[in-house]
């Protein structure tokens, strides 16, 4: 018996065998042109056709209709949203770090300034609006050394800083002559002294962790050396330090050492550093000592630089008791005793501790009643997960000599060599087959997208973000001394896989996008999509997603979506009332695939440009 649609179901289906036509005869009539060239010899003729016949973008071909409805965002035939600006006050809001929220949480261990994010009644719906005056950041590597005023104006850091060299404000632009309060000689004087020490120059340190970053000036000038630093720096007194470490193009994130661990997993880190970053090391029976061992890769070097090391000489200086700061150093002695920790150097400020290798190497601890060893899902559970008063224990080993975890090559090579990770069959799901494979796809992947998107490479986008990152392929992919890539796991992700990420030598972090992401608005260049609303097609609202992204884009800055082709019809109509421009483009192999490629480019605007505003 017939089944009698409605006309929405029939336009559907109409309109699908209309697109099916349309896109087998373009394929028919490639395959005829390359067929009647003879084999192998109509290349150059199916190519020509190809641009002829705008195969591989998609017709002018109303898709509104065809295909039925999906559980994300609204029904397709609805009304596009058009989103309005937010009030201008709200230029640089953090959602989960807001000021005034803030103030509700306990100061005790810093919770108030961690993740804290808005209930649904107090989101916002409507578009972040530039400052006035905002223009497109410097090209790396100027970016280093200068930001524009209009995009970060605030000179607060310049006088409050000013003895310490880390920014001055000069006519229209902000200058970072690359010191720190630890450094007021500048960046690269004191990343030689390190580098006498921890093996920088060969590629052995390739990641490392800043705990209370400043400016970034240590990751800044870390990047020329082939480390790339993973920053952090809570929202505070010190005005928009990690929005500045953003805008010169540093990886940095707004974060803290407080209750909830580090949203990092275990082993991450060749390298962590402190330069007086006024953590208290010692408190708490040695948790945030705890917490940068576990995200330490064994064998890894942890650097702790000003008080209170070498205090015989500058406890008046630092206005301090020689018995608090005598204090405060044995404390954290003893917990780098029962780490397991080998001191390898302490000349004047500067003290370097390393990791040792495995737990054969720290037979000292086997005993030691004063250690308490984490349950074994405590490594790499980390998301909203309180920290302990804990140690890690060292994966096992088979010999004395063993790295605990895998040995990594130096970098490049670990770039595309098998993680150990993955060697291992630690990530289930993952074979060394299926990794290269992945490799291989993502190559073909960002080929495609360089043929839509000329200036990928070229230090146009400086700052990529990654929003399911995988196992890193797409940002090993595009690798190079122009840009950096965030590479995100969602929390919500079937397999965690960040382990793998960093053993490759690259950096990334663990997030739930149905929550605003721990950076200030206008601090990425591209972002990539892939799959993004697929995965949360029932766990939040694609117009919540679609807003963080337009958060933390700049203007003029790009998105690539991949994804199903139903849920890009959804995000094309729906990022249309975002002021973004857009175009679909077919699969790289070819139209009757499903997945297809939507490519995204904000429009330039800042606040004062119009009159209509959200008031919140």
């Amino acid at each position: 018996m017939a089944v009698k649609g409605n006309a929405a179901d029939n336009r559907t289906r109409s309109s699908v065998s209309i697109f099916i036509i349309i896109s087998m005869c373009c394929f028919f009539y490639i395959l005829g042109a390359w067929q009647k060239s003879g084999f192998g010899k109509g290349d150059s003729i199916a190519i020509e056709i190809t641009k002829q016949t705008d195969c591989t973008i998609l017709p002018n071909l109303s898709f509104e209709t065809h295909h039925s409805r999906s559980d994300i965002g609204d029904d397709i035939g609805a009304e596009v949203r058009t989103f309005d600006p937010c009030h201008e006050r709200y230029r640089d809001y953090t959602p989960c770090q807001d000021q005034n929220r803030a103030m509700l949480f306990p100061r005790e261990n810093m919770n108030y300034r961690e993740r804290h994010c808005p209930p649904e009644e107090e989101k916002l719906y409507c578009l972040i609006p530039a400052p006035e005056g905002y223009v497109a950041p410097f090209p790396w590597p100027k970016s280093r050394d200068f930001v524009p005023y209009a995009n970060v104006p605030y000179k607060s850091l310049t006088v409050e800083k000013a003895v310490q060299n880390w920014v001055q404000y000069e006519g229209n632009v902000f200058r970072f002559p690359g010191g720190g309060t630890q450094f007021p000689q500048g960046a690269d004087t004191y990343i030689d002294q390190l580098a006498s020490v921890i093996p920088i120059a060969n590629g052995t340190v390739r990641t490392a962790l800043d705990t209370g970053c400043g400016v970034a000036s240590w990751g800044a000038y870390l990047l020329k050396r082939n480390v790339l630093a993973m920053s952090f720096a809570p929202r505070d007194s010190h005005e928009a330090q990690v929005q500045f470490a953003l805008e010169r193009g540093v990886p940095a994130i707004i974060g803290v050492l407080g209750t909830i661990k580090l949203p990092y997993p275990s082993r991450s880190f060749d390298m962590a550093h402190c330069s007086r970053c006024l953590i208290p090391w010692g408190a708490n029976d040695g948790m945030y000592m705890m917490e940068v061992d576990r995200v330490l890769r064994p064998g890894g070097y942890w650097v702790l630089s000003g008080p209170p090391i070498n205090w015989k000489n500058n406890y008046k200086a630092w206005q301090r008791t020689e018995e608090d700061l005598e204090e405060e150093q044995k404390k954290i002695e003893e917990i780098a005793e029962l780490l397991c920790w080998e001191k390898v150097s302490e000349k004047s400020e500067i003290a370097i501790w390393r990791k040792r290798i495995n737990a054969d190497s720290c037979a000292v601890r086997q005993d030691e009643p004063r250690v308490r060893t984490c349950e074994s899902s405590y490594a790499n559970d980390v998301w909203y997960k309180k920290m302990e008063a804990c140690i890690v224990p060292f994966p096992e080993v088979d010999n004395p000599e063993e790295v605990a975890g895998g040995e990594l090559k130096t970098f490049p090579d670990r770039l595309n060599d098998v993680p150990p990770r993955i060697a291992s069959g630690s990530v289930p799901g993952f074979s060394v087959e299926s990794y290269q494979e992945d490799n291989r796809l993502w190559k073909k992947h960002v080929k495609a997208y360089k043929r839509l998107n000329k200036y990928i490479d070229t230090g146009r986008y400086r700052n990529i973000m990654d929003m399911n990152a995988g196992l890193g392929s797409f940002s090993a992919a595009i690798e190079s001394p122009k840009l950096w890539v965030m590479n995100v796991v969602p929390t919500i992700a079937d397999k965690s896989t960040l382990g793998v990420i960093y053993e490759r030598g690259l950096i990334g972090i663990y997030h739930d996008w149905c929550e605003a992401f721990s950076t200030y608005p206008r601090t990425y260049d591209l972002i990539h999509a892939n799959a993004v609303f697929s995965l949360y097609n029932k766990e939040c609202k694609m117009d919540d997603i679609l807003l963080e992204m337009d958060r933390i884009l700049r203007p003029e800055g790009a998105v690539i979506f991949r994804d199903q082709v139903d849920i890009l019809m959804k995000v094309k109509r729906m990022v249309t009332g975002m002021r973004w421009n857009t175009k679909m483009v077919d699969h790289e192999d070819g139209p009757l695939l499903q997945e297809k490629v939507l490519v995204a480019v904000k429009q330039y605007w800042a606040g004062g440009h119009t009159n209509e505003t959200v008031e919140v």
